[in-house]
This record gives structure tokens, sequence and C-alpha cells, in this order.
């Protein structure tokens, strides 16, 4: 007897079907947003890259730092304004004005006639670029459930990756084949392409809020936040950090500062709502998200230094040099997410992450001259875990502990407090690894080196001990699933 026709199951329902479309809808809308946030991590690789020779074609070897130096100082000063634009003004709009900003800046850049013009145009650059980040963390939270973010966000992971170990690769290639103009040039058809993308796949409701800009707001966080950068930047190197320059410095950071949050208790529409602090979890993941930035410097940096310098490793191969640490970065923030959403649960990944960057830290502050490469790189390991257990979860935290009106304020909190953290730490390890390695030359240069690197790291795991304990208070406070 021949059994009647059989089926395959029951047949997708009509809502499954458009979870489904919908699901497909917001991968493809952020990709497009994923693209934005590649451009301003390829870009600080590349040109890092490209340095040695635009100083060698324009000259001006006393105004090189400026280069790097003005890109990151108004990129940290409009990171909040930008995250508070897009709360008021409807994120799609704001993103595609930062990318448009940065392109200009880009090709400005790349016809500079003179260092003083290429770090004009990096300044301008340097906007737009503040735009990039902090709108690809927020329309993420716009168009994606608590629940559901980690899997998201953890495509940032993948785009930090790529930028890192890529920017090196590829700012080296089109420097030697093409000239270091095309390192900015490059910027060019990935930016329209972003803005292509994201017109056509980005949906996202219209703001109908009244708008009202903080604009004395805006004006004291960028004097506090210029003031933080120069003083790290100069201090130690341009002028003593006990000096009437530093002191004035940090007078204006403070006074700025302090007056800021005064303001913002009274403006009727803040830049950074102080309201976003009232939740404990908001304000331990900013202390994530500081620790995050100081840690993930102080790796990308120092390490690559150290190998070159003591190990003997090849400069053009400085990138290579991180995936130990990358690739953890990506595989376990993508197992986090994944597991975030599928459990609604997200303290314990934090909290594990943390100490291993506590585990990392102080197996890295054991290194010596003799250390071997492979040693090294397992250490690193650690670090790749920590980071990738408590970047990307931390602004999910942050994002999950606001209302959505303040998502955009609060994701760009979470990422100045990273850029000045990488800021502070750069500054102090800095001072350390100058320290330990002024007028030696040989042998001794390469134990000076060893020592800055076990200083810097005794440091970082300190660090990675006070987000340890900013992780295990944080509440476990339930993500919301789709509607």
């Amino acid at each position: 007897m021949q059994d009647g026709p059989r089926t395959r199951g029951p047949l997708m329902t009509t809502s499954a079907r458009a979870a489904a479309q919908e699901t497909r809808h917001v991968g493809v809308a952020i990709l497009g947003v994923m693209f934005g946030l590649l451009l301003s991590m390829l870009d600080n690789f590349i040109v890092g890259t490209a340095m040695p020779t635009i100083v060698g074609d324009l000259g001006r070897h006393d105004l090189l730092s400026w280069v790097v130096t003005v890109y990151a100082l108004t990129t940290a000063i409009t990171t909040p304004i930008w995250g508070k634009l897009g709360d008021l003004f409807g994120r799609k709009r704001v993103f595609h004005v930062a990318v448009l900003l940065f392109i200009v800046g880009s090709v400005l850049a790349a016809a500079s006639p003179t260092m003083e013009l290429l770090i004009a145009a990096r300044a301008f650059q340097g906007i737009g670029a503040g735009g990039l980040a902090v709108s690809a963390f927020a329309v993420i939270g716009d168009l994606v459930p608590p629940r559901e973010r980690g899997r998201y966000q953890g495509m940032t992971a993948i785009v930090v990756a790529v930028g890192t170990i890529g920017g090196p690769l590829v700012g080296g290639f089109i420097t030697d084949g093409l000239g270091w103009r095309w390192a900015f040039f490059i910027n060019l058809p990935l930016g329209i392409l972003t803005i292509a993308w994201t017109a056509i796949f980005l949906r996202l409701p219209k703001v109908t809020r009244r708008v009202r800009i903080d604009w004395v707001g805006a004006v004291l966080i960028g004097t506090a936040v210029s003031a933080i950068v120069l003083l790290t930047t100069w201090g130690g190197s341009t002028f003593d950090w006990v000096s009437w320059q530093t002191l004035l410095l940090a007078s204006v950071a403070v006074i700025s500062g302090i007056t800021f949050t005064w303001w913002e208790g009274r403006s009727p529409e803040p830049l950074i709502p102080l309201r976003v602090f009232g939740s404990r979890n908001f304000t331990m993941a900013t202390i994530l998200g500081l620790v995050s930035g100081v840690v993930m410097f102080a790796a990308v940096l120092y390490l690559p230094l150290f190998q070159q310098s003591v190990q003997g490793a090849s400069a053009s191969a400085s990138g290579l040099l991180l995936l130990p640490m990358m690739i953890p970065v990506v595989i376990v923030s993508q197992v986090a997410g994944r597991v975030m959403t599928a459990t609604g649960k997200y303290k314990i990944f934090p909290v594990i992450g943390a100490a291993s960057m506590v585990v990392g830290g102080l197996l890295l502050a054991t290194m010596t001259a003799d250390t071997t490469a492979l040693v090294t790189s397992a250490f690193m390991v650690f670090i790749g875990i920590g980071s990738g257990l408590t970047q990307q979860m931390t602004t999910t935290i942050a994002q999950n502990s606001v209302e959505p009106r303040d998502i955009g304020a609060a994701s760009g909190v979470v990422t100045l407090l990273r850029t000045l953290g990488g800021s502070i730490g750069v500054a102090v390890f800095g001072t350390i690894y100058t320290a330990n390695t002024d007028g030696l030359t040989g042998t001794v240069l390469n134990e000076g080196v060893a020592a800055s690197i076990r200083t810097i790291f005794v440091i970082v795991a300190v660090a990675a001990a006070l987000s340890l304990v900013a992780a295990s208070v944080i509440k476990e406070v339930p993500l919301r699933g789709r509607a």
C-alpha cells in the first residue's frame, strides 16, 4: 500500500514570514551603517602607515603629530553632539551628513599642497568621523529590540578587526603603489556606497520632537574634551607634566566639566541628559567603556612595538601581529551576542570579559626581552576575549538602561568615554615608555622596552580590575524581545 503525499512540516505562518523578512531587512540596513564605521576605522590605520611618506612630500616634520591629534580632537568633541543630533533630527539624516563631511574632508586632505592645509582637512574629516561610530550604535538601538542587539553589535567587532588588521596592510599597499594621496581618495567610493546603500535600505521612523539645540552645552563639553585631549597629548612630551601649560589645560578641563554638568541640569533639551546617570547600569557601562578604551589602545599600540623592537618582527606586518588578539574579539562577540539573544541575559559576559582582561594584563606584565612571539601571542588571546565580551556589550547595557529618546545621547557618552580612555591611556603609557627607553640603544634598549611594557600592562590589569568591580554590580535587567 502506497502512502499518500508527504508534507515537509507545517507551512510558515504569515507572521513568521514577516518576521524573517524583517530580520533580513534589518541586517541589510545595518550592513550599510557598518560601511560607515569601517570608513573611520580604516582611515586611522591607513593614514598612520602613510605618515612617513606624507612628511617626505610636504615637509614640516614638526607638525607631524597634529595630523593625528587634530583628527582625534574633533572626533572626540563632536561624538556626543552627533549622538544628540540623531535624537533630535533623526538618525538617518544625521548619519548621511556625517558621511558627507567625512568624504569632503578626505578629498580636501588628498588635495592638500601643504602640511598646514592637510591638518585643517583632517580636522574637518574628524568632525564627520565623530558621527560615524555613534550613529552606527544608535541605529542598531533604533532598529533592533534590546534582546537581539548583541548579535548585530557583534558586527562592529568584525569591522574593528578588519580596520585594525587590514588598515596598515592596505595603507602600505596604497602608499607604495598609488601614492599617499590615495590613502584619502580611497574614502570617496566607500563613502558614496555608504550613502547610497543606507538611502535605499535604511528605514527609520521620522522624528516629530520639538528641536532645541543645546549650544551652550556643546561649547562647554567641547572645551572640556579639547583640554583633556590636548593635556594627554602634550603632557610629558611638548610640556612637562608640572608646568603652567599643563596646569592651565587641567584647570580648563575641570572648570568647563563642572560648568557643563551644572548647565545640563538646567537646560530644557540637554546635550547629555543627566537623568541617564540615574541608572546604575548606565554608569557602570560608562566605566566599562572607559577601561575598554585604555586596554585596547595599550594593546594595539604597544604590543606591536614590543614585537618589532624586541622580538624582531617586521614593521610591514604590524597588523598581522594583532591577529591572536583580534580573532578572539570577533569570535566571542558573535557567540555572546547569540547567547544573549537566546537567553535575554548579559551580565555574565562583561564579568568574564573583565576577568579575562585582568589575566591578560598580568600575563603580559611578565614579559621580558627573552619572551618568544608564541608566548606573547598566547597572552594576547586573553585580552582579545576580554575586549570581545565587554566592548559591544557595554553599548547594549547602556542603551537598555535609558529611554528610547535618549539612545543617541547614551551611545555618544559611551563612545566618547571609550575614546577618552584611549587618549588618557596613550598619554600615561607614552610617558612610561619614554622614561624607560630615552637615550638607550642596543640590548639595553630592548630591556627598557620590555620594562615599559611590564609597567603598562600592570596598569592595564589594575584598570581591568576596576571594570570587573563595575561589571559585578550591574543589575541583570531583562532584555525585551521583538514585540
